[in-house]
This record gives C-alpha cells, structure tokens and sequence, in this order.
C-alpha cells in the first residue's frame, strides 16, 4: 500500500510540488514565529542569564531589568558584611544622549558595573577587554549595534551630554531585541555619563577626533562662569548615590535561600531575587504584559490554518482524480482502514517531506538574522519536534476531508461508463 500511496504523490508532480510549497511556508511561518519569540525573551534576559551573580538586589519597585527605581550604594556596604556573601557589587542603568562627528543624536541606555569584580558580563567579547573599562570615559558597545551608534571599530568617539565616550570594546549577544541600544561602561564613568548635563555656558564643538569644550564667559569675565569643564577622572561613588541593582555572589556552599533571607533582613526597603527568580520575573513581564506573545502566536496560527487548506485541498483533489482507483480497491474487498491507510500515508509524506527543507530554511534564516540584524531565531531541539508535531497534525488532520470523500464511495462506480 506503500506504493499505491507513493503513486497518487508523484503522479502529478506540479501538484506535489505545490503541496510541499504549502507545508513549508507552514513549517517555516511557525518556526520563525516561535523562535524569534523565544529569541526576543532570550534576549531579553541574556544579561541576568549571563551574570555570575548569584542574587540581585533592588527597588520594591521594579517591573523588569530596565524599569525599576534606584536604590542606594549604601546597600551594598551593607550587603558586604552579611555572612555567606563573598562578593557584593553595584550595576548602574540610565539612559543617555549619544552623539558622534557629523552624526545624528541617539539615546542609548547604559550599564555600569565593576570591571575587576567581575560580577556581570557584557555579553561575550569579540574584541577588546573588559579591564579596558578602567579607563575613565570609555565604553564597550554591541556588534549589532555599530551601525545604529554610528561607529565602526575600536577607537572611535562619541559624546554623552558634555562628556566624550572613546570605543574600547566590541561585544555580542548582549542587545536586547525590544530594547534600544545598550553601551557598558564603569560605574564611575556610567554615573558621571547618567548625571551629565549641557549646560548653556559650555559651548562644545564636535570635533573628527575630539572634543573641544570652552566656556563662553571666560572672555567676557571669568566671574560669570557657571560651569566647570569636565574632570578628567570621573568621581567615585558615595553612599548616596543611586544605583539600579545590587549584585551579589555567594560564598562556596552557600545555601542560597538562606541568603536570600539574611539579604532581605539587612537590606530593608530592597527586594531581593535569586538568578532564576530574576530571570523569571523579566521573562514574565515580556511574555504577559506585552503584546510580544500574542502577536508572534498569531502569525504562528495563521501558518498552521493555510498549511491545512493547502494540504487539505490537495488531498481532497488527489482523492477525487483517484475515485474509481480507491472504488476498484472496495470492489476487490479492500477494508475502509486499508483505503485510510493509503491516505494518512500520502499526508505522512507530504508532512516529511515539506517539513525537513522547512527547517532547514529557518535554520539559514537564522544564522543571517543573527550575523546581520542580531536577532535570534531560536531554535531548540525541542521547538524542533513540536513544529515536526504541529506538521504531522496538519497534514493528518488534512487527510480527514479527504477521508470523507473515500466514505462515500460506491463499490458499482467503477462498473459505470
């Protein structure tokens, strides 16, 4: 029966090819929805994911990695003297106005953390270091995002609010995909970056290399200036500086709820979240309070209807062309299982079939999103059987109205003229 199926596929092969077209644009739509939807949540918590930070302090009033209130750097004095933490840090986040020679004006949001401690990643490094951070005034930027910032390489310029900002690092996989571009700086030069300020008595020109900055009423009288030129070190933290996060690490063997515990208790006014609990608070904010899911799931939704109406028609069409073939089987005492057979065999192919090249296009699809746009179409071996699933259930479910068709057969056609 294996054949008969084979036979009714490739003896029309427009029609065939035309079936496969429909099972791979299915295949592909619904692949390319449900990863670029995991690809974007992915994204989203890459940082978290990524930081050897064991617990993150914040605001009781965060929403998500970018939405939350600040808090003090006096919490992480506090938090470095609670028993199990080995190392406590903080991680600033703000938004800043970028600006490079004869380039147009950008904000990008801003991360400053520790470089020596080492208690959050800026993604992996594709070129540079990060103990190059030291430097005051100096940022790492994202491979995706070199266009948008409007630099090329290492060494290039930029200035944020009356500060230059010099290129010392090429990361990847850092961006999120729903975010605006992310710069990673230190945190003295990203607080000096968050609390920068043009005012109207400095005059600066943008430079092909530098800035130049002079103070407007120096030649008028130099009593009348009200602004001081930029230090050439940025100012350390105190304790009442605002910070977005508290990172912290646990000794070895620690157990971390009870840590979490004892973090809670010093650190009154603060939540404090586990790695996973922090990743899962940013994955939920994204899936539930966003449009992101239901918008990707509907495109998802789409794919699989026109997968069964191309299917299905085809099927439908194929049994029609073979209706004296299948009415001949009955007449030889051939079972209604054996005709089912023969189509759910038909629909198993097409689905096989349309689905491997499927794949293997969003597979392609992927790795150029990726290398050229920095979005990820994330595809996991489990997204990978449940679309094969989704395939099978299309196609068979196809094969039902086809099914229909055979039901209502009479043995006596293939006696008719």
């Amino acid at each position: 029966m294996v054949s008969i199926a084979r036979k009714n596929l490739l003896v029309d092969i427009p029609r065939f090819l035309v079936a496969q077209a429909g099972i791979m644009f299915a295949v592909s739509l619904v692949t390319i929805q449900t990863g670029i939807f995991q690809g974007v949540i992915r994204s989203t918590v890459s940082l978290i994911a990524n930081s050897p930070a064991d617990i993150w302090v914040s605001s009781q009033q965060i929403v998500h990695l970018e939405l939350t209130e600040p808090i003090l750097f006096d919490n992480v004095v506090k938090a470095r003297t609670v028993k199990g933490v080995e190392q406590a840090d903080a991680l600033i986040r703000g938004s800043v106005r970028w600006l490079v020679p004869n380039g147009n004006l950008t904000i990008v949001k801003v991360f400053g953390f520790n470089p020596s401690k080492r208690l959050f990643t800026p993604g992996k490094l594709a070129q540079g270091s990060i103990s190059d951070l030291k430097n005051p005034y100096t940022v790492i930027v994202d491979k995706t995002k070199l266009n948008s910032l409007q630099v090329r390489k290492i060494g290039d310029r930029a200035k944020i609010g009356s500060l230059s900002a010099q290129v010392v690092g090429i990361t990847q996989n850092s961006q999120s995909v729903v975010s605006g571009s992310f710069i990673f700086a230190s945190l003295e030069t990203a607080n000096a970056y968050i609390n920068s300020r043009i005012t109207s008595s400095v005059n600066c020109k943008l430079q092909a290399e530098e800035f130049k900055c002079t103070n407007i009423y120096e030649k008028v009288d130099p009593a009348l200036q009200t602004s001081k030129p930029p230090a050439s070190v940025p100012e350390p933290l105190g304790l009442n500086s605002p910070i977005s996060f508290v990172l912290v690490k646990a000794k070895p063997g620690e157990d971390i709820q009870k840590l979490k515990k004892r973090l809670r208790k010093f650190l009154p006014g603060t939540s404090v979240f586990t790695k996973t609990e922090m990743v899962q608070k940013v994955r939920n904010f994204w899936e539930r309070r966003t449009g992101i899911g239901f918008i990707l799931g509907l495109g998802a939704v789409v794919g699989v209807v026109v997968g069964i109406v191309i299917v299905g028609q085809i099927l439908y069409s194929s049994v029609s062309d073979h209706i004296k073939e299948f009415g001949t089987l009955k007449a030889m005492g051939a079972s209604n299982s054996v005709i089912y057979g023969i189509i759910l065999e038909q629909a198993l192919w097409m689905a096989v079939i349309g689905y491997i090249p499927g794949m293997l296009l969003c597979w392609g699809l992927g790795i150029w999103t990726l290398a050229t746009q920095g979005i990820v179409i994330l595809i996991t071996p489990t997204t990978a059987v449940g679309v094969f699933g989704i395939t099978l259930f299309m196609c068979v479910s196809s094969a039902v109205f086809a099914i229909q068709k055979v039901n209502r057969v009479d043995p006596a056609i293939v006696f008719k003229a």
